[in-house]
């Protein structure tokens, strides 16, 4: 490979870090071809980009952006893929369903929500993490919740006060 095509692999790296908030660096190494096809089927269905990268273009992509990921340079060995997601939880996620018919991606590491996670351990963690949508929707329906309990409240107060009134209009009569 030229020095200009590996230059442009790592530039290209390098805007993907700036446009995905998220992504996980997973072991691919020893899945089939049939295994692989499906991997990336289950990503594209899931609006996961998969890339599989040489480590050495990999870690001149990472050293390139602003943000600081010496920490994952470690998990740099062998085969390594990138999986880039605006959500965090949705690979791990996927991961997660994924072995429970494969013994592999291996998770390696991962940036997501401005930290990083090494290692396979934080699968499960990763995976029960509440995405930015789903705290949102748990925040409305917080507040909402007592809000409908004040305009229920006053709904029946309405029909209280509408049957005093009339109560009170028959008795003059």
């Amino acid at each position: 490979m030229k020095r200009e095509e590996k230059q442009a692999i790592i530039n290209s790296l390098a805007e993907q870090f700036e446009e995905y908030s998220h992504f996980y660096l997973a072991d691919i190494a020893e899945l089939n071809a049939a295994h692989t096809s499906d991997l990336r089927r289950a990503c594209f269905e899931k609006d996961i980009k998969l890339i599989v990268v040489k480590n050495t273009l990999l870690k001149r992509a990472l050293d390139k952006s602003e943000r600081n990921f010496e920490e994952l340079y470690d998990v740099l060995k062998g085969s390594t893929s990138v999986m880039f997601s605006n959500i965090g939880n949705v690979p791990a996620k996927m991961l997660k369903d994924f072995r429970k018919k494969h013994d592999k991606p291996l998770l390696k590491g991962a940036f997501v929500e401005e930290s990083i996670y090494i290692g396979d351990a934080y699968l499960d963690t990763l995976a029960a993490l509440k995405s930015k949508e789903e705290l949102l929707a748990d925040l409305v329906a917080l507040l909402r919740s007592p809000m409908q309990n004040v305009i229920s409240a006053l709904q029946s107060g309405s029909n209280n006060i509408h049957g005093v009134l009339k109560t009170l209009a028959t008795r003059e009569n």
